[in-house]
């Protein structure tokens, strides 16, 4: 969300595709009855933001636009550049995307879809600190003696605040011009090395890259935070307003795919959450929900 909540979390609010999307509200508002008169089915992405999506079709996002495409009848095309976190990019041209992956629900910036998985900002820790074992919270009087690395600007860095503990801070900035990928690669090493004691990041971030490290790590959602900015979001796809007849077309296609969808998720090692904040099916690698 810097589209997508500030750096790794930014993954939730896209921000960047906005100006895209409202660019083509007026164009395309009906999708042809018949399936070969159907224009392809536009999609903007990064081409090299791992574990969404790159210009391979390796990730999750890539899978998953290839799912509704097939299922609306309708070849997949995409748009590619890349997510610059907390900036809205210019105009790209009239015919940019008809889905944005990714949209947080009930942003009221653009039109969005019914949910098609939750998730949040998670709490990665080694598995054998036995001093923070079953940590849940942030607001845990654990922490306070603990160094965590969190991506500046998102809602944890807020609750983190709240809770006196910015001197135990060590920001990573996505307004370096580093990638959220790198990011949390680089995160995910100084925990594995014990330069950090736990570190912050946003859900399918985090839990792909923990799932990846050379130690066990432990992936705690946090969905029990009781002050602050929420944590916790419902993820759409973003789509250009006016158009109910094509939003009622991929709600239907989310609705029949829904245990394709969360395994395609967790094959990724996303924490995966019903709307309670509780694992959502089985096979979430490395995911616990908070207690």
């Amino acid at each position: 969300m810097a589209s997508r909540i500030g750096g790794a979390a930014a993954r939730a609010i896209l921000l960047g595709w906005i100006a895209v999307l409202l660019s083509v509200a007026t164009l395309h508002d009906a999708v042809p009855v018949n399936a070969e008169d159907a224009p392809p089915l536009r999609v903007c992405a990064d081409p090299g933001n791992l574990p969404f999506s790159n210009d391979k079709g390796e990730g999750f996002e890539n899978k998953l636009a290839e799912l509704i495409a097939k299922d609306l009848g309708r070849e997949l095309s995409y748009t590619w550049f890349t997510e610059s976190t907390g900036y809205v990019p210019n105009t790209i041209g009239k015919d940019a995307c008809d889905l944005v992956m990714g949209y947080a629900q009930g942003t009221g910036l653009i039109d969005d879809t019914n949910p098609y998985y939750y998730t949040s900002y998670v709490l990665i820790t080694r598995a054998d600190d036995t001093s923070l074992a079953g940590i849940a919270s942030l607001s845990d009087p654990r922490l306070r003696s603990k160094s965590i690395g969190l991506v500046a600007h998102t809602p944890p860095a807020s609750i983190l605040s709240m809770h006196g503990l910015i001197g135990n801070m060590k920001p990573f900035d996505f307004r370096s011009g580093e990638s959220q990928s790198n990011m949390a690669q680089t995160m995910i090493g100084e925990i594995e090395s014990g330069q950090l004691d736990a570190g912050i990041l946003w859900g399918p971030v985090g839990g792909y890259y923990a799932a990846r490290a050379d130690v066990p790590l432990v992936v705690t959602p946090l969905v029990k935070e009781s002050a602050g900015p929420t944590t916790f979001y419902g993820i759409t796809f973003g789509i250009r307003p006016n158009e109910p007849q094509f939003k009622h077309q991929v709600n239907k296609v989310l609705a029949d795919n829904r245990d394709r969808i969360i395994s395609i998720l967790q094959d990724y090692d996303v924490p995966v959450l019903d709307q309670d904040g509780q694992p959502a099916g089985t096979g979430s690698a490395g995911a616990q929900p908070g207690q």
